[in-house]
């Protein structure tokens, strides 16, 4: 599983017009999915994104994590965080999980962060053309890889 990370002041998720997710001071997760992945890198990555320190304290260094600062999620799925581009100029996305592998791991994330985190967590529409429209505060923007937890 793959995501990018972005602190927001805001960000919302239109799909045909309408708003179908919004949220404030926040985090907007964009998540791959690949055909390997399983329960254990859900978990892993619901806690590192429970965890992460990324919003600032009172002296402006970037100490506190999401929950301490009361923030919220949007999650958003974006198969193309695994496409490769190593040949040719069309990406290939033969590494992002297909419909029925990713859309339960995307369930499963959203379900997992609004438990653990006891925050309000707001999503895309799975496999829709959206419009992410956001505020990167910072700007901060992570990269983080269960395929890569070291």
């Amino acid at each position: 599983m793959r995501v990018v990370l972005q602190r927001v002041s805001e960000a919302s998720v239109t799909v045909n017009g309408e708003v179908v997710g919004s949220i404030a001071k926040g985090l907007l997760i964009l998540v791959g999915f690949e055909e390997a992945d399983a329960d254990n890198d859900i978990d892993w990555m619901v806690n590192k994104l429970c965890s992460l320190r990324v919003f600032d304290d009172n002296d402006g260094v970037m100490n506190l994590s999401i929950t301490e600062v009361g923030g919220e999620f949007l999650v958003v799925s974006q198969f193309t965080l695994h496409a490769k581009t190593k040949k040719g100029n069309r990406p290939s996305y033969i590494k992002a999980a297909r419909p029925e592998v990713a859309i339960p791991l995307y369930h499963q994330l959203i379900d997992k962060l609004r438990r653990q985190s006891q925050l309000t967590v707001n999503e895309g529409i799975f496999g829709a053309k959206m419009l992410v429209d956001l505020k990167n505060d910072g700007p901060v923007t992570l990269i983080i890889d269960t395929k890569n937890k070291d």
